[in-house]
């Protein structure tokens, strides 16, 4: 994935919901996580969502690299956000299985995960996330995730215990 463009080498797939930019964009504002770290949405098309994430000293380990459960809650918000553009319209998301591959120590300046969906089907979508470190305008590759993302259909406004 390092070097390509935002489409290279990805799945062309098909909006089940003409408003799927609007209902995936309303799905990452309601996770207050997200915003809690600072993260943002820096590119989404069908079955694609890159986020970024600037460093923040207060979101690091012990030897002063980002916190392995941040990049690991990148990875896992891009592959969901990337499956959620493939949403039907009354239909909600939620993550159900996820193995992230730690490459190296997460050192940068800011960091991308490269959310990208392999397969999606009726009801379980697989997902995957490429994590780099940005440090000096160069990216180098920290991670990977493998996810897997379920459909609820009927649950689009799926909240908390609500669900």
């Amino acid at each position: 994935m390092r070097g390509e463009s935002p489409h290279e080498g990805v799945a062309r797939f098909t909006p089940r919901n003409p408003a799927w930019e609007k209902k995936s964009r309303e799905i990452f504002e309601r996770q207050s996580f997200m915003r809690m770290i600072g993260a943002r949405i820096a590119a989404l098309s069908p079955g694609v969502c890159d986020l970024e994430l600037p460093y923040r000293d207060d979101l690091c380990q012990q030897n002063v690299f980002l916190h392995g459960g941040v990049i690991t809650s990148i990875a896992d918000t891009s592959c969901g956000i990337a499956s959620s553009t493939l949403l039907s319209p009354d239909a909600g998301i939620l993550s159900v299985e996820f193995k992230y591959n730690m490459m190296a120590p997460a050192a940068g300046e800011r960091f991308i995960a490269r959310g990208r969906v392999i397969r999606s089907g009726r009801t379980l979508t697989i997902a995957e996330s490429a994590v780099f470190a940005v440090k000096d305008g160069v990216e180098s590759e920290i991670g990977r995730m493998l996810a897997t993302m379920m459909f609820l259909e009927g649950k689009a406004g799926m909240q908390g215990a609500a669900a």
